[in-house]
């Protein structure tokens, strides 16, 4: 079971999906429930069942993950907007839950990383 702080929790409260985080060549299937991160599941993965999928070079992701991220890779919608990072399926959960999810992925760089 994966730690999601108590802040961020309650700002998901109502977030219950499982999305694709893409790194390169690497997948990571992420459960969330009530906001909390429940599983990260490392692919390879059989007929991966996900609402949307974020996905970016391992390059972008180190840059988005870095302690003072460059310009461009400071914000999710900012590597969409440049095009380093590609948002797949259906969007709706992420964009009513934005501020949500970028300081999810945000957080999750850390243990992603020591894999």
């Amino acid at each position: 079971m994966h730690t999601t702080n108590d802040d961020l929790a309650r700002r998901g409260r109502w977030v219950n999906v499982t999305f694709l985080l893409r790194k390169g060549a690497d997948d990571y299937l992420i459960t969330l429930r009530e906001g909390r991160v429940e599983r990260i599941a490392p692919g390879p993965h059989v007929m991966p069942c996900w609402t949307f999928a974020l996905v970016a070079e391992g390059d972008a992701w180190e840059r988005f993950w870095a302690a003072e991220p460059q310009p461009r890779f400071h914000d999710l919608m900012a590597m969409v907007r440049f095009k380093t990072l590609r948002i797949e399926g259906d969007m709706t959960v992420f964009m009513r839950n934005l501020l949500y999810f970028k300081a999810l992925v945000k957080q999750l760089g850390d243990q992603i990383h020591a894999r």
